[in-house]
């Protein structure tokens, strides 16, 4: 097991940390054991699956605009399949590409391959030929945290 759920302290789930991380949070005593695995321990303390805070925290920004634009987060939000032929991405590329004032936004980015991001090149899907499989959405705090 490589990651440990963080609840609040009403029981609402926030995020996951790494093993390391939740031991550190019960030594500093902001977090106790909610669900651990059996008959497994590091140190003193049994191997958490489940933290939880002992103070609530408020996360009033869940719930704000969404989260920020990031090339990590297209890619998460795309699941790393080109926009233009399905193929594995490792790229993005801008719809209204940059030198024609295109910006990095989440409706303006899409995960693309390397040879479909050459193809594409500065010109707009329409302009290229290669019409969008699906287009690109704002996503949810949850829609990234997920994958």
């Amino acid at each position: 097991m490589d990651a440990v759920l963080v609840i609040n302290a009403d029981l609402g789930p926030l995020h996951r940390v790494t093993v390391q991380h939740a031991v550190r949070m019960l030594c500093r005593r902001v977090a106790e054991i909610h669900e651990a695995e059996p008959d497994r321990v590091i140190g003193v303390f049994p191997m958490p699956r489940v933290v939880r805070l002992v103070r609530y925290v408020v996360t009033r920004w869940r719930f704000s605009a969404g989260p920020a634009w990031s090339r990590g987060g297209v890619l998460r939000r795309d699941e790393r399949c080109c926009a233009y032929c399905g193929g594995p991405a490792s790229t993005i590329d801008h719809i209204l590409p940059r030198s024609r004032g295109g910006r990095n936004t989440w409706r303006n980015t899409t995960a693309a391959c390397y040879g479909c991001n050459q193809r594409k090149g500065d010109r707009t899907p329409a302009e290229a030929g290669m019409p969008l499989r699906r287009q690109p959405v704002n996503p949810g705090w949850a829609a990234l945290a997920g994958r």
